[in-house]
């Protein structure tokens, strides 16, 4: 039998290579993957694309925050010059030696040396040590300001022993005229807590605040605008390099209505006498000097004022750090009479013609009140009454109108009133009624008014008020006092004299308080002989006070023993004179208070005689240029 071969079946694909039983699923595995993978790189490209390009600016910003680091700078404090741009308080440099900690290996060893150099007293060290604990060791800690050539020139001489000092520029306050301004002008000093809290620009090195006078009144204005530095700073706040800067704006230029050569002038007059003046343009109302005397250096509070020093001034009597122009408040004495004089007047109580007899005294209620004169005036008008300056006349029209017509006028011409001068800490002063007497618990009696007639109990002004009350007389027109003048020599709309309204008071009334005052100078047998001027062909109108700081007895005066030049200087009345020239054509107004100069005929109107002419010669409300005469100076 013949064997046959199978026949295999044909096929159409190959055969499977049945050892691997995994082929299938492994191409299933590399399907999903490739999935997640594709996926993945989907989210990662959306996520490139949000911070690359939809998000990239603001992540540019934010890379930019981390390595530039933005600093504000202090601005140069604007200059304050007087009306004729001479500078009264100013800047200058400031030398200064800072310590860098991460520079030196042994910090307290360097201070120590330094100190041996540049002496540093235990609030100095005080200090440094509070801001290291405050501050990392990059960053400097000033160890001592306001070098002299001598202290950096040992400092950079033993800068081998000195590893980590510096020597650095600021800018301090200056001040020219030192003491002769340092009430009007006032002063700076370093902010405390609470300003830096009220303006983030206090808090930069070297800024200074007003604290006095116009520094302290026109303060925004002379503060300026901040400017800025850009610096790279490595990871940990190190500077690595200064990008940009921008400087700060500087504060604006004050020009003030004074003049330093007038003002030089005034002082010199007044000497070491404890007193205060000022003068007035009474046309605008412009104060071309004012005098406090004694003063101060303004430019130790930027520096520092030592506890010594301070006791030094509180404890003086003679209160260097009042302004007594403004602050200082005195019984005007006599030259309160015109303003009773214009209440009558104005009232219908009495007219310029009517007479009163003064036998010496005034009796009511069983009191009397003396006039200065023992024996009287005799019959005598409201011309007479106020050019020998008569007590018992104003005794009698204060009795018939009435406290509160007399405080009517006073404020009026800026008695006991707040004016609006650009100075800080400025007292009202005070007009007394019976009202006001009444709020303090107390019985208004008539002899309240009868005192306050002539100035005296509780009515209170300043020098400033008198200036002002003066001005309104000189002028008819209600001006207010003022010292600056212009801002970035924009002069400012107070300078314009038709800008000032009349006073609403009859002409006549105040042709008849000028004839008075020109009389108390000029005629014969008038209070103040000695306050002529030597001027041809100029004259001046004014009127004295004295006034009393204690009561003097009934026994005392009628003794004949009384004398009040024998009093200790403290017990003796105050000497007031306020004035206004020429008198036919008012351009200055006058005021001087002597504390304790006794009598204002012999001690007030000449030293007011004197600083009418001193005005009168420079003339500087009618020059742009200080003048080329020589003022008379006392110094």
């Amino acid at each position: 039998m013949k064997l046959r071969r199978r026949k295999e079946p044909k096929r159409l694909m190959p055969i499977r290579d049945l050892k691997d039983p995994g082929s299938g699923v492994f191409t299933r595995r590399a399907l999903l993957l490739m999935a997640a993978q594709t996926a993945a790189l989907g989210v990662l490209g959306r996520r490139l694309y949000d911070l690359q390009i939809r998000d990239g600016d603001h992540f540019a910003k934010l890379a930019d925050n981390n390595r530039i680091s933005k600093r504000l700078l202090a601005p140069p404090r604007g200059l304050i010059v007087d009306r004729y741009g001479v500078a009264i308080a100013a800047n200058k440099t400031n030398w200064r030696a800072l310590l860098l900690p991460e520079e030196t290996t042994d910090v307290q060893g360097t201070i120590d040396r330094f100190s041996t150099l540049v002496p540093l007293d235990e609030r100095d060290r005080a200090r440094v040590a509070r801001e290291m604990r405050h501050k990392r060791k990059f960053v400097p800690v000033m160890l001592r300001d306001f070098l002299s050539w001598d202290d950096m020139a040992r400092i950079e001489l033993n800068s081998p022993g000195l590893p980590g000092v510096l020597i650095d520029v600021g800018t301090t306050r200056f001040y020219p005229y030192g003491s002769l301004l340092a009430h009007t002008v006032g002063y700076v000093a370093p902010p405390n807590e609470q300003d830096v809290a009220k303006s983030a620009l206090l808090a930069l090195p070297g800024m200074r605040m007003g604290r006095a006078g116009v520094e302290q009144s026109q303060d925004d204005l002379l503060r300026g605008e901040s400017g800025s530095v850009q610096m790279e700073v490595n990871a940990v706040g190190r500077v690595m390099a200064e990008l940009d800067r921008v400087e700060g704006t500087p504060g604006d230029q004050i020009s003030l209505s004074l003049d330093v050569g007038l003002q030089r002038a005034v002082l010199g007059r007044i000497g070491d006498q404890v007193a205060s003046a000022v003068v007035m343009d009474c046309r605008n109302g412009e104060v071309v000097a004012m005098v406090s005397n004694p003063s101060f250096d303004p430019s130790l509070f930027d520096s520092g004022v030592s506890r010594t020093q301070w006791a030094e001034w509180t404890s003086n009597e003679r209160t260097p750090l009042i302004n007594k122009a403004v602050a200082g408040v005195y019984p005007p004495g006599s030259t309160f009479k015109p303003a009773v004089a214009m209440a009558a007047l104005s009232s219908g109580a009495i007219s310029a013609t009517d007479r009163f007899f003064c036998p010496g005294h005034f009796d009511m209620g069983g009191a009397r009140f003396h006039c200065w004169a023992k024996y009287g005036h005799g019959s005598l008008d409201l011309h007479q009454a106020l050019k020998f300056s008569c007590d018992v006349y104003f005794y009698e029209v204060a009795h018939r109108i009435g406290m509160e017509k007399i405080a009517e006028s006073a404020h009026a011409f800026g008695l006991g009133t707040e004016l609006g001068i650009e100075l800080p800490h400025q007292r009202e002063g005070l007009i007394p009624t019976p009202e006001w007497r009444r709020r303090h618990g107390h019985h208004w009696n008539g002899g309240d008014t009868v005192v306050s007639g002539i100035g005296q109990g509780f009515v209170q002004v300043t020098p400033l008020q008198l200036a002002t009350y003066t001005s309104r007389i000189a002028t008819g027109r209600a001006v207010e006092p003022h010292l600056v003048r212009a801002v970035n020599g924009s002069v400012g709309a107070k300078a314009e004299p038709t800008n000032w309204p009349a006073l609403d008071m009859d002409p006549k009334f105040l042709d008849a308080l000028r004839g008075g005052m020109f009389a108390v100078v000029n005629e014969p047998h008038g209070t103040a002989p000695k306050a002529r001027l030597d001027i041809p062909g100029v004259q001046m109108a004014g009127k004295t006070g004295s006034a009393q700081v204690r009561r003097v007895s009934r026994a005392l005066r009628e003794s004949g023993h009384f004398n009040s030049a024998s009093l200790p200087w403290e017990y003796r009345p105050h000497a007031l004179f306020i004035c206004f020239a020429p008198f036919d054509a008012p351009r200055y107004a006058v005021s001087v208070v002597i504390e304790h100069g006794n009598a204002g005929a012999d001690a007030a109107a000449p030293l007011a005689r004197d600083i009418m002419t001193d005005a009168l010669t420079r003339d500087p409300v009618n020059h742009r240029i200080p003048p080329g005469q020589t003022v008379a100076d006392a110094e």
